[in-house]
């Protein structure tokens, strides 16, 4: 069975190196390999982790439907087959397999861009059939989403079982939180736990922003304090989760 962990919150609140955090601390605690997922299309999961990116899903999605419409243009057939006799499920198959990150103990693939203007439909539903065929050869996958969760609206992963909403210790940031707990709602995907987590906190929580918590409908899971050496990491590129 594949335990699912899903991070969402607004830009800055550092979700990425919280998911790089839970990333090592599962390295640490369970013998069993992790696929990370970076769906934020600002893609930069691989850098707190340490590893190179080289490409995509977005990018492999663009060029598969470019490889498309320059075979209608010259008159080719293009039914359902790309060069070499390839269906187009078995080219999106082969890319993506080829695109994962592969490191000692988890795994690492990044979605990137959000859909052009092109037709999405029918390869979406490809993306869907071997993202989660994918997930399903891990014990845990550990996903760090944009705010709106697109990826998650869109249904290109299976079912989360733990939701964690980053926020900063902010009232903007709250109430970001906020809405990020009710757009969970609308979602057409079952989260089983939705947890709320504020992050560089310098002292005690404030009471203005304690009783905004308490006021949203979400288990509050804690608080993680400012550290000045993960400042330092990121002013000099050193990544946090593999220290």
């Amino acid at each position: 069975m594949t335990t699912t962990i899903a991070l969402a919150g607004k830009g800055g609140t550092g979700k990425t190196t919280i998911s790089a955090m839970i990333i090592k601390y599962l390295m640490k605690k369970q013998n069993a390999p992790i696929l990370a997922i970076d769906a934020d299309p600002s893609a930069n999961l691989n850098m707190v982790l340490g590893v190179d990116l080289d490409s995509t899903v977005g990018g492999i999605r663009e060029d598969m439907l470019k490889q498309v419409q320059n075979s209608v243009t010259a008159g080719g057939a293009a039914r359902g087959s790309m060069s070499g006799g390839l269906s187009k499920h078995e080219y999106l198959d082969y890319e993506i397999h080829s695109s994962l990150i592969e490191s000692d103990r988890f795994d690492l693939i990044a979605m990137g861009r959000s859909e052009g203007p092109g037709c999405y439909c029918a390869v979406n539903h490809n993306l869907r059939d071997i993202l989660d065929t994918l997930s399903d050869n891990y014990p845990y996958v550990v996903m760090d989403n944009e705010a709106g969760m697109e990826h998650l609206s869109r249904r290109t992963t299976q079912d989360v079982h733990h939701l964690f909403v980053v926020s900063d210790p902010t009232l903007r940031g709250i109430v970001a939180a906020e809405r990020i707990v009710e757009l969970k709602d609308e979602l057409n995907i079952n989260i089983k736990n939705t947890y709320l987590i504020l992050n560089r906190l310098p002292d005690e929580i404030p009471p203005l922003l304690k009783e905004k918590i308490d006021s949203i409908d979400v288990t509050f899971l804690g608080t993680v304090p400012v550290d000045e050496s993960v400042t330092e990491y990121d002013f000099s590129g050193t990544p946090p989760g593999r220290t």
